[in-house]
């Protein structure tokens, strides 16, 4: 009798945890995100929002968006966060994987390059002086080999990694090809710890997303940047970013889509509709340029008929305008 009843309490326990267990994992909906350090505190802010109004549970990393993309063509995340458009070796990864993806701009930014609060010597650096600083092999250290008026300061520079978008965006910008850069600088996927290093170094230099500039604006000051001889120079901020006159480091920011997961996730579509939304509102409170509403009105409208595929083809670009991007995409 003892034991029967020991076996029935068992049995009745087991039953228990099993259907709790159901429950739990039928409820515990978790969209995995990860990605580019400059587009994450978008995103988190999105997350943050989406959750309180959805039982759904959101992860966002920030690995870079070399490493992001690695992930997401392994299919362990449904959204890739990146701060340029996907290259072709990840294409060529996602597609032996069977992973297709829709791309969708979510915002511009205005790449900023930032010195120490101390520093008041540079009033604006053209970009063939950035080049002269970062191209590869260069042997600047001081600033007074940037202009001979500038004080013999060593010159501490500190970037992203090589992992990072942003990395091969500014490489490609300023020294005309992705990835070409000097290697004696200070990396980090982390743009905080860019901001750490240059505050603590008078003679530090770096360069980052706008909103980590802003956030940081009291310990940090942007340069101006000249794009060419004979043109002014120009401060990074919303206003030029939106007229055209921040150049060549303004650049649209993404959000890659796993198209399965799109399609079949319930939980992921209603996310990123919520993403393209609210984007308008959100990427201007972290620090971030919106879209025009009619470029947001064409993504989303993108995002509706799923069709997956990229408009660079596995080529970054710069200057390009986000409808034609758009129509690129066959």
């Amino acid at each position: 009798m003892k034991t029967t009843l020991v076996k029935s309490m068992r049995i009745a326990a087991l039953i228990a945890v099993t259907f709790a267990t159901s429950h739990v994992s039928a409820a515990d909906k978790v969209i995995a995100i990860d990605g580019s350090s400059t587009v994450y505190p978008i995103t988190e802010a999105m997350a943050e929002e989406f959750q309180k109004i959805q039982k759904v549970k959101v992860t966002v990393g920030e690995s870079g968006t070399g490493g992001g993309f690695k992930k997401f063509c392994r299919g362990e995340t449904d959204i890739s966060d990146a701060s340029r458009p996907i290259a072709q070796k990840e294409m060529d990864a996602c597609k032996e994987a069977g992973i297709q993806y829709i791309e969708l701009p979510i915002a511009y930014d205005a790449l900023t390059v930032v010195v120490n609060s101390k520093n008041d010597w540079v009033k604006s650096l053209s970009v063939d002086e950035l080049k002269s600083i970062w191209k590869p092999g260069s042997t600047v250290k001081s600033w007074k080999q940037v202009n001979s008026t500038y004080p013999d300061k060593a010159l501490g520079l500190f970037g992203p990694g090589t992992a990072s978008g942003t990395f091969d965006y500014f490489t490609e910008a300023v020294n005309g090809k992705a990835k070409a850069s000097r290697t004696d600088y200070t990396p980090s996927e982390d743009d905080n710890v860019l901001v750490q290093g240059v505050s603590g170094n008078v003679g530090g230099m770096a360069y980052f997303g706008y909103a980590y500039y802003e956030a940081n604006k009291d310990k940090l000051r942007a340069i101006p940047i000249i794009a060419k001889d004979g043109a002014p120079a120009v401060m990074p901020s919303a206003a030029a970013v939106k007229d055209g006159t921040y150049q060549p480091l303004s650049r649209p920011l993404f959000i890659y889509v796993n198209a399965t997961a799109a399609a079949f996730k319930p939980e992921v579509k209603a996310f990123v509709n919520f993403y393209l939304d609210n984007a308008p509102k959100l990427v201007t409170e972290v620090g971030y340029v919106e879209l025009p509403t009619e470029d947001y009105v064409a993504v989303k409208a993108h995002y509706k008929s799923m069709k997956p595929g990229t408009g660079f083809g596995g080529k970054n670009e710069v200057g390009i305008k986000i409808k034609d991007l758009i129509n690129r995409i066959k």
